[in-house]
């Protein structure tokens, strides 16, 4: 690598919130929240609405559509003709 042209990297934490995982790993991003990780070193933390533990495509489990409520909802809306 090229020095001087690359972001610095530093281990962080990035704490799944929907999902309650967390991992660490290296990223150019920044916190000012820490967390004490496993091996007792302080970490900064960046908390993420969703992740590959919580995401449904990576976890197989799909969110449940209201079609049922949409088609009545149209059909009183709109009659049935």
């Amino acid at each position: 690598m090229k020095h001087g042209i690359h972001p610095e990297t530093r281990p962080v934490v990035f704490r799944d919130k929907a999902g309650g995982s967390a991992f660490l790993t290296r990223s150019t991003a920044s916190s000012d929240k820490t967390v004490v990780w496993e091996d007792g070193r302080t970490y900064p933390v960046i908390d993420v609405e969703v992740s590959s533990a919580s995401h449904p495509f990576y976890t197989g489990r799909s969110r449940e559509l209201d079609t049922a409520g949409r088609v009545e909802r149209f059909r009183r809306r709109y009659g049935r003709g």
